[in-house]
């Protein structure tokens, strides 16, 4: 993606901007939806890779503005799975999915993080 969006890289790509891109990602998803709903796996693997050019272009568009990196990002994640599995990765103990599911939200309580109802 660096190499798309440098000179000499691809006009379209380094043109775009986080705004630009949001309807590509919100069609990749649809499209990983509806690859779901079908149980076409063949599908999926394809809408995933699509879901992931989306993450690193935005990540890629992030880093050449100085803001964050995939790397940033990836990290970001990793310490939130951490956070948010203390009956794996901790000292808390659950007994089924529901009481991991509150322990999950708990978490993003605590932590101020905000959910969007995209319903």
């Amino acid at each position: 993606m660096r190499q798309l969006r440098d000179p000499g890289g691809c006009p379209w790509d380094r043109e775009q901007t986080h705004e630009t891109l949001l309807k590509n990602l919100l069609e990749e998803t649809h499209e990983f939806m509806y690859a779901v709903k079908q149980g076409d796996y063949a599908a999926m693997r394809e809408e995933l890779g699509d879901l992931l050019l989306q993450v690193i272009f935005h990540a890629q568009i992030a880093e050449d503005a100085g803001k964050f990196s995939l790397k940033d990002v990836a990290g970001e994640l990793a310490d939130k799975l951490l956070r948010r599995h203390p009956h794996v990765f901790g000292e808390a103990e659950v007994d089924s999915s529901d009481e991991a599911l509150e322990s999950w939200h708990k978490a993003k309580r605590e932590e101020g993080e905000h959910t969007v109802d995209v319903n």
